[in-house]
């Protein structure tokens, strides 16, 4: 497997994530009692796999080999890319700021607001890198390039995240799959 095919995977994990932060959004905005535990575990898995874990692998590893290959991070699609993991770094911390409080309507409000963009802008994000920079990726990249990619990604899967952490986060999303339906 080449280190964007990894990356693609992880993809599909984070978007079975959303989708069930979609759905608890959906369900605050009809007012129906939906658990807060659910956005406090999506953000706890936005946080870890998400953001430490595979945008690390892309930040630390992917996008500065890209970088040493000649692409510029400061415009085209690393700058774009850069700019939207912030952009969904502020989303996660403000849908983690007011799960943690009391679920008044003003907080609701807030988490879903948060919840959709986040989202909205993960979706999109996911599909330009599928699309757009991993195919470029792969055209830039050397074999030893991949070689080097594949080893830094595992050092992260150990040293960053460590074992049984994918796991775990396999089972929260099932279970809250099961229960959002």
């Amino acid at each position: 497997m080449t280190p964007t095919q990894e990356l693609t995977n992880e993809h599909r994990v984070i978007e079975r994530m959303l989708a069930v932060v979609w759905k608890a959004a959906d369900g605050l905005e009809r007012g129906e009692m939906v658990d807060k535990k659910i956005f406090e575990d999506a953000v706890d898995f936005f946080k870890n796999f998400a953001d430490k874990c595979h945008h690390g692998k892309e930040e630390k590893l992917l996008f500065v080999r890209m970088k040493q290959r000649g692409m510029s991070d400061k415009t085209g699609p690393l700058a774009v890319m850069l700019a939207e993991h912030d952009e969904g770094r502020a989303h996660v911390r403000a849908i983690g700021e007011n799960a943690g409080r009391v679920l008044s309507s003003k907080t609701q409000k807030d988490i879903v607001e948060h919840s959709r963009a986040y989202v909205q802008l993960l979706s999109a994000h996911i599909e330009k890198e599928d699309n757009i920079l991993y195919p470029m990726a792969n055209r830039i990249l050397t074999n030893a390039d991949q070689e080097d990619l594949t080893k830094g990604f595992e050092e992260i899967e150990e040293k960053v995240m460590g074992p049984g952490v994918h796991e775990k986060y396999h089972k929260i999303i099932e279970e809250w799959e099961r229960k959002v339906g």
